[in-house]
């Protein structure tokens, strides 16, 4: 997987939430979240992508 295609779907996923100037991510969060996203796709190769990115972008939200 490439990181910069996990950053935009990240920032893409955001959208949902919020409009793009008050997006509440910042650089080191969007790091983290990116690396987060990888350690999730190690742990479970088949999960679709999509969700994964979702799943986790939800849980940043909420948690």
């Amino acid at each position: 997987m490439e990181k910069k295609l996990i950053k935009k779907m990240i920032l893409n996923c955001f959208k949902q939430y919020y409009e793009a100037e008050s997006m509440p991510i910042s650089d080191k969060d969007l790091e983290e979240l990116t690396i987060r996203i990888f350690q999730l796709k190690e742990e479970e190769p088949t999960a679709n992508l999509f969700e994964v990115v979702n799943d986790a972008v939800y849980e940043f939200l909420t948690g």
